[in-house]
């Protein structure tokens, strides 16, 4: 830069040759520093990958220190000749898309070498920025589940190992830049940065005016620039070193933040390509690639520092389709299993009293269900099939209500209406005292097949035992299964909740509009709807009904505060709505039995006229009214018995006593008894009715009083 040497013909080149021979150091060294940085030395991957891991013993701890030392050592010379010629910064800027672009061709690759799946999923390839877009979609989408949560596993190691060298080029970096305090290289660095900070491309970059290595003299006073050699850099303003060491340091934490970007938008965009497939499959299959997403955010974030909005938002996304999927899958099933139910009692599989006993309970204890049975364990009759998604149905293979003789049913005006006969009447009524026995054998015959077997079990809650029919087992499974989904997408339980609560109205409703709305005749082929009928869906209501606070519980563990309010209020809506129900269809026995009654009362003034015209003053045996009433008010009874709680019967019945007490008396009022036989005949007839009604349950306590269920119809006979 002087004027010793201006005119000498062997010079005249120098200066040229000079800058070429920079250029060629710093592409030597940025080349090296990268090769450094990405690879490291033979088996540096290895060591990196198994630093994943954690170390156990001194032994472990000496050798990751040395190797991050060896590390270091390594870059260090590549740092200080990049410091001396100012180009670190750039170098790191084209060490940051060298990264990322590696990371990206890594996962690439790796995509690329998975074989095909033989049974391949139709579907059009999402385009790739970096070309073969098509074959690399319609790969990810053709491999099964366990061959894509492989692959991702793959790409997960990859990414780390990647990540972490990254990270340890950062911190070796900064630790050049800041922490070399009595190494052997400190006055080595601090040169090395005073004397790249006025290098030219330095100076260019920041836009700082400042000596340049090659300024020719200035023609004005013949003076001399300093030149930067020796101790020249001792020149160096403090705020030059200062903004070349901030800028260092910026290009050096990018490298690592674009690197995790990368890692970031290509995990998010191989998930996305499968966001068709995803919401198809079952739990366990989806929460592997859910779990490793966000073990994979995880990670990341903590070696990166930089959050995983992009996968975070789509593998939400891809939560909530999986959930209103699966739930748009059960409805469908629920709506056609309802229609296809014919209420008839099955046995209860083991597997569900099980589940219904993790309900119980905080945890659920894998394997223990059968020890806390209380009940026969005996094999039943009936199979849990499983269903493509997983689900169960059950079959039964026990006799139908159709095939049980002598059965009350419920016709379409509402009436009880005898199956076994061909007549038009709809009564049931007995015409002399052999057909009384006859139904009467048939009747007890009736009893001793509906009994249950020893090996018929109920589905236990609580302590109580419930006669289940088929769609009930299913709501319990689906149950099991949403609350599973709720366990296992906790960010989600509020998204189950609603999910819960709507199915469990469609359950509800559906129920309602089939059995006490009578279109079971017309959707599940059913000839009448029978009390029996009535009772079975009453146990399923009421058990479902005593089973939503404890689904409630559980389902609001994971909820947010902020919304576990309003859930909460909306399941208790569903209860109310279950309670109701079960309330009306209590309401609709004790109408079939006012119904009855009313029939049978209407033949009472033509009895009465018997009465007094008769002179048969020995006969003393009860009318076909009373015998005819008594009987199907018996019938009634054994048939909910054996089938609903003891608390629902003495309701239903506390009704039934009072209606038959106050109808009765008020209707033999009326008659004209003109004569002391006809007198008597009244007078056995109420004594066989009073026989009957104070045979019945009653939940205002009154079967316990003396006499028992005592009415009007006591004071009539009085």
């Amino acid at each position: 830069d002087g004027d010793e040497l201006i005119g000498l013909h062997c010079f005249r080149h120098l200066r040229d040759r000079l800058a070429l021979f920079l250029d060629s150091i710093n592409s030597i060294l940025s080349a090296e520093f990268i090769h450094v940085s990405l690879h490291g030395a033979g088996g540096a991957d290895v060591s990196l990958a198994a630093s994943t891991g954690y170390c156990n013993g001194n032994d472990e701890v000496k050798l990751e220190e040395e190797r991050k030392s060896d590390f270091r050592d390594q870059l260090l010379p590549l740092v200080i000749g990049l410091l001396r010629t100012g180009k670190l910064p750039t170098v790191l800027r084209l060490y940051r898309d060298t990264l990322a672009s590696d990371l990206k061709t890594s996962v690439k690759i790796t995509v690329l070498s998975m074989p095909m799946e033989s049974d391949t999923i139709s579907g059009e390839g999402m385009a790739d920025a970096d070309g073969g877009g098509s074959s690399l979609g319609s790969k990810l989408k053709s491999l099964s589940p366990d061959r894509f949560l492989k692959l991702l596993e793959e790409i997960f190691k990859i990414v780390q190992t990647r990540l972490l060298r990254a990270s340890e080029v950062k911190r070796a970096i900064e630790w050049i830049m800041g922490n070399l305090n009595g190494h052997y290289a400190a006055a080595s660095v601090a040169a090395a940065i005073a004397h790249g900070a006025l290098a030219p491309g330095t100076a260019e970059e920041r836009n700082v005016q400042a000596t340049s290595f090659f300024t020719p003299l200035s023609s004005g006073d013949g003076s001399r620039l300093t030149t930067v050699q020796g101790r020249g850099y001792d020149n160096a303003s403090p705020n030059l070193s200062k903004d070349f060491r901030a800028d260092i340091l910026r290009e050096n934490a990018e490298a690592l933040f674009a690197a995790c970007d990368a890692a970031h938008g290509r995990w998010a965009k191989i998930i996305g390509i499968r966001s068709q497939i995803h919401p198809k499959l079952r739990l366990q299959e989806f929460l592997g690639v859910f779990n490793i997403s966000q073990e994979f955010i995880s990670s990341t974030e903590k070696i990166g520092g930089r959050l995983g909005y992009s996968i975070r938002g789509t593998i939400q996304s891809q939560a909530k389709s999986f959930i209103e999927f699966q739930h748009d899958s059960r409805m469908t099933k629920m709506r056609a299993l309802l229609d296809q139910e014919n209420w008839a009692e099955i046995d209860v599989p083991e597997e569900f009293q099980g589940i219904v006993n993790s309900l119980c309970s905080s945890e659920t204890v894998a394997g223990e269900e059968g020890d806390a049975l209380p009940y026969n364990t005996a094999s039943s009759s009936n199979e849990a099939i499983s269903s493509s998604d997983g689900s169960y149905l059950v079959n039964s293979s026990g006799p139908s209500n159709a095939s049980l003789p002598s059965e009350q049913r419920l016709g379409s005006n509402g009436t009880l209406v005898d199956t076994t006969s061909n007549s038009d009447s709809s009564r049931l009524s007995v015409e002399n005292n052999n057909s009384d026995v006859s139904t009467s054998s048939q009747v007890n015959n009736f009893s001793s097949k509906d009994r249950p077997k020893p090996n018929l079990r109920m589905l236990y809650f609580q302590g109580v035992g419930y006669h289940m029919v088929n769609c009930g087992l299913y709501l319990v499974k689906m149950m099991a299964e949403y609350i599973d989904i709720g366990n296992c997408l906790p960010t989600l339980s509020a998204e189950v909740v609603h999910r819960v609560a709507e199915i469990l109205k469609l359950f509800n409703s559906r129920t309602a509009h089939l059995v006490l709305g009578a279109n079971a005749l017309q959707v599940s082929g059913l000839r009448s709807i029978t009390s029996r009928h009535l009772a079975m869906a009453s146990q399923v209501i009421s058990f479902t009904y005593a089973l939503i606070p404890e689904i409630r519980r559980i389902l609001l563990l994971n909820v947010p505060e902020t919304y576990k309010g309003l859930l909460q209020l909306e399941v208790d809506r569903v209860a109310l709505d279950y309670k109701n129900h079960r309330d009306e269809i209590h309401s609709k026995l004790v109408q079939i039995m006012r119904e009855r009654l009313l029939v049978h009362l209407r033949s009472l003034p033509q009895i009465a006229e018997v009465w007094n015209s008769s002179d048969d003053g020995d006969s003393q045996q009860p009318s076909q009214f009373a015998r005819s009433l008594t009987k199907e008010v018996g019938y009634l009874l054994r048939t909910l018995s054996k089938l609903l709680r003891e608390e629902d019967v003495e309701a239903i019945f506390g009704q039934v006593v009072v209606m038959l007490h106050t109808q009765i008396s008020d209707a033999i009022w009326k008659l004209e008894i003109s004569t002391p036989q006809a007198k008597k005949s009244l007078c056995c007839d109420v004594e066989h009715l009073l026989g009957c009604i104070r045979s019945l349950p009653s939940s205002d306590g009154s079967s316990k009083s003396t006499p028992p269920n005592w009415g009007l119809l006591d004071e009539l006979l009085a």
